[in-house]
């Protein structure tokens, strides 16, 4: 009788922490990378360009696109042609556009903000894929076809498991 209750005692007390770390093991951070929408390009010498009339309409296309998924956060460079591309879905969403540095991608102050939410991070032809690549840790995608606005990059984090896939959306 001794014994059944000292192993009672000791499932007792380490219960707790086992399911403790199950819970935080499980815990899955989804990233939604976008590139911004198509930009006007009639003055070569202007470096923060909006949104052409085609890009209004893919900003808009987005937004429809995203309805479909909780976000719990937007990030975007603070760009106009990537805070054009955030805003309806923001606003759909009712969430402000959070600033990111292109230049710190997935700094320990991001990953901690995000962890466990659902993230979209609007960007660039070369950040996207290089933000994408830092979290996989190599360099398996390229930089995007400079006329290419169509790219999705779902990056996933699921305890030690990351996972990724690229998708077309027209």
């Amino acid at each position: 009788m001794k014994s059944l209750f000292t192993v009672l005692l000791i499932i007792t007390f380490c219960l707790p922490s086992w399911s403790q770390e199950d819970t935080s093991t499980n815990e899955t951070t989804t990233y939604y990378f976008i590139r911004h929408a198509e930009k006007d390009r009639s003055d070569k010498t202007n470096r923060n360009p909006d949104l052409n009339k085609l890009g209004k309409k893919r900003a808009k296309k987005w937004a429809k696109y995203f309805n479909k998924i909780n976000i719990d956060a937007i990030y975007s460079t603070h760009y106009n042609r990537t805070q054009q591309t955030a805003q309806p879905i923001a606003k759909n969403k009712k969430l402000e556009v959070s600033d990111y540095d292109p230049r710190a991608l997935y700094s320990e102050e991001f990953i901690k903000a995000t962890k466990g939410k659902r993230v979209l991070v609007v960007g660039h032809s070369n950040t996207t894929p290089a933000f994408v690549n830092i979290i996989l840790g190599n360099k398996k995608h390229k930089d995007i076809d400079d006329n290419d606005n169509s790219k999705l990059f779902l990056v996933t984090i699921s305890g030690e498991k990351i996972t990724d896939k690229v998708l077309t959306i027209n």
